[in-house]
């Protein structure tokens, strides 16, 4: 099976070029496409009409992370989504679907994310013990299993890496906006790349305006930021899993 993965979407921009882009993928045969949605709302969380708009463009599940409920109303609609998952270290209290199986053509997909620890302000579990036990209870049901990190630290990413190594097909790192070159097969088999990037502008600062930006680490005031709408692209991977997995950067 194929699979494409695609990094954050960021705001209209990030929906903008998915939308011109994602059709010629799916004319490819690819046969899932999943996406971390958590910054296509404004460029902050993610609301039950961007999702579904999303998923009209043929994203079949999307993963979030630490903006998800940035768009408060998302809170009450989470459960009316199901295509949406949230990180599965999040506290057991929050609304929300942790994991997903998507089937298509005879095939079943475990999906799952996961928040990091290090540099992050968000109340979550152990990354690397809750992605044993989603994986002890996926194997059994999929044919394959895909893992979304969305961390800050290069470290962890690549721990959890070497801690799944083997057991799921895929890992891809996301948040960091900024897709890495080391989209690789590990020892045992699990593809793997510390960060996948953003569908958005690459004239910007992850996605938005560099100009307040700048200004904001010059001076240290308060601005608000805006989607930046120059140099749109989509990135991500494309996978091949099978007898021996594949993976190739998309950018």
């Amino acid at each position: 099976m194929q699979l494409l993965f695609l990094g954050d979407i960021v705001g209209r921009s990030g929906r903008e070029v998915v939308k011109k882009q994602l059709p010629q993928w799916r004319s490819k045969g690819v046969d899932f496409v999943f996406a971390n949605g958590e910054n296509a709302a404004h460029g902050f969380g993610i609301t039950k009409g961007v999702a579904h708009e999303l998923r009209d463009m043929g994203i079949d599940a999307l993963t979030t992370g630490n903006h998800v409920w940035d768009q408060r109303s998302f809170l009450q609609d989470i459960n009316d989504i199901d295509f949406v998952c949230l990180p599965a270290n999040l506290p057991t209290q929050q609304p929300g679907r942790r994991h997903m199986i998507v089937e298509r053509n005879g095939k079943r997909v475990g999906l799952f994310c996961l928040l990091g620890q290090a540099f992050m302000a968000d109340k979550v579990s152990c990354p690397f013990e809750m992605a044993s036990k989603k994986v002890a209870e996926l194997a059994p049901l999929c044919d394959a299993i895909v893992v979304d990190f969305h961390a800050e630290a290069t470290a962890e990413k690549m721990a959890l890496g070497w801690h799944l190594d083997g057991k799921v097909d895929l890992i891809v790192g996301t948040h960091t906006h900024i897709p890495t070159a080391d989209a690789r097969l590990l020892p045992k088999g699990t593809a793997y790349i510390t960060d996948i990037g953003m569908c958005g502008s690459y004239d910007s600062i992850l996605g938005f305006n560099y100009d307040t930006i700048l200004q904001k680490a010059l001076d240290g005031l308060p601005r608000k930021h805006t989607i930046a709408t120059e140099n749109l692209k989509l990135s991500g991977v494309l996978v091949s899993i099978g007898k021996q997995n594949a993976i190739q950067l998309i950018f």
